[in-house]
């Protein structure tokens, strides 16, 4: 290759094309292993790690529960990553959402609140021919109308469940309140009404207890608070939480993982709903929100500074660090007999590896806790599919019913045999 330039002839060999191509193999190299990077496609499949006792009621469990033994398997191109499983489940829920159909109830409490959950009829009988109800707890600012919810709400009904889903108080959009105070991070106030309804109304159902992520906090919480609380439940599912606030607040302020920008997002979204309630929080007698509070809260951008400026007021607390440990099931998880399932995954970006000690502990000490712990799946997402399209139904879905099944037909033996005995 030659030019011409002020009289002189320039050659130039075959090196330089080769040298493009070379820089432009090297930046598709670079492209390339930034995608292996960020979606973790060499992260192997794996089954779940199950902490456990070596009792009865676990082999049965585990002989019974196919999918808590088999591989996890999240699809290919994306399913690996633990922020796109977030992401998508905080933006999309699930895909092909079914409409379950329900009714609203509106129970009012003693404070002058009014909460309100959603009932969905079984479709069909369940298995064991008994009348079942899961009372179902949702995540941090969600109710009955969330994708994820209505997903599991229709998988659950055709399995012969009764499902009671609690609204948490000031997240349904077309709802007002009727206190001063809002949903908190482990208030059991109006899980433990919508309990009481159902047990009420329904004298002869069973129960099985659901919380996700928040909504495990609150229902560990409820269960180990009392133990009559415990009455007539068949077992409990907690999925994703963090067990302890305290600690968790600590990693919230980390960049680790992108946790403070979760956090940054989750405090946005949490300023969206109280501010949506802004005339009433301020118009009612003994609000202890005022227009000092709600100017903090405009400028808070972590969901502490929200807990300090707004949450713990609702309930009195002197103190961030006092509403954290009075709020936490870490101090009363212990206290639950009956079967309890934790569900929680080791890409969760939200939950940090170190929170799981509470769960894995739990586990090794007490007889009736299996802890299951995935290697993918996120926060909330554990989609499954083959390689980019995921299921309707996640891993999640199933893996709770499945497990509930089983906790179901043991319970049938076991009574059959007290019969039986006596």
């Amino acid at each position: 290759m030659t030019t011409t330039e002020g009289g002189y002839v320039h050659t130039f060999g075959p090196e330089l094309p080769a040298m493009f191509d070379g820089v432009k193999l090297a930046a598709v190299a670079t492209i390339l292993y930034i995608i292996v990077r960020c979606l973790n496609l060499k992260s192997p499949t794996a089954p779940p790690e199950i902490i456990y006792q070596d009792t009865l009621l676990s082999h049965y469990l585990l002989k019974t529960c196919p999918m808590l033994t088999k591989e996890y398997i999240p699809p290919l191109l994306w399913g690996k990553s633990g922020h796109i499983q977030t992401v998508l489940y905080g933006k999309m829920g699930r895909v092909k959402t079914p409409t379950p159909c329900g009714v609203r109830m509106f129970l009012p409490m003693q404070d002058g609140a009014t909460a309100t959950f959603d009932l969905f009829e079984a479709i069909g009988a369940h298995t064991t021919g008994d009348d079942i109800t899961m009372v179902i707890c949702p995540g941090i600012g969600n109710h009955s109308e969330k994708n994820y919810i209505r997903t599991f709400v229709d998988y659950s009904q055709r399995q012969g469940y009764r499902c009671a889903v609690l609204n948490h108080l000031g997240a349904l959009p077309n709802v007002e309140l009727t206190s001063p105070r809002m949903f908190t991070y482990g208030c059991t106030w109006e899980f433990g009404a919508m309990v009481d309804y159902i047990k009420r109304t329904f004298p002869q159902t069973l129960l099985v207890v659901v919380g996700f992520s928040l909504g495990g906090n609150i229902v560990c919480k409820f269960l180990g608070e009392n133990q009559s609380n415990q009455d007539r439940v068949l077992c409990c599912v907690s999925v994703c939480q963090g067990y302890s606030a305290l600690r968790a607040q600590e990693t919230f302020l980390q960049w680790d993982q992108c946790r403070r920008l979760y956090n940054f997002m989750l405090a946005e979204n949490m300023k969206k709903i109280i501010l949506s309630h802004r005339d009433s929080l301020l118009a009612m007698q003994c609000s202890n929100i005022g227009d000092g509070e709600l100017n903090r809260l405009y400028a808070a951008t972590s969901l502490m500074q929200i807990d300090d400026s707004i949450m713990r007021k609702f309930h009195g607390y002197d103190s961030l660090r006092e509403y954290y440990e009075k709020e936490s099931c870490v101090h009363y998880i212990h206290k639950i007999t009956v079967p309890l399932l934790l569900l929680n995954s080791l890409d969760d970006p939200l939950v940090h590896p170190s929170l799981l000690a509470v769960a894995r502990t739990l586990a090794e000490k007490m007889p009736n806790v299996v802890f299951a712990l995935t290697q993918h799946g996120g926060h909330m997402g554990f989609f499954e599919g083959a390689v980019l399209f995921p299921q309707p139904l996640t891993w999640m879905d199933k893996v709770i019913v499945e497990y509930t099944n089983a906790i179901c037909r043991w319970e049938k033996k076991q009574s059959v045999c007290r019969s039986s005995s006596e």
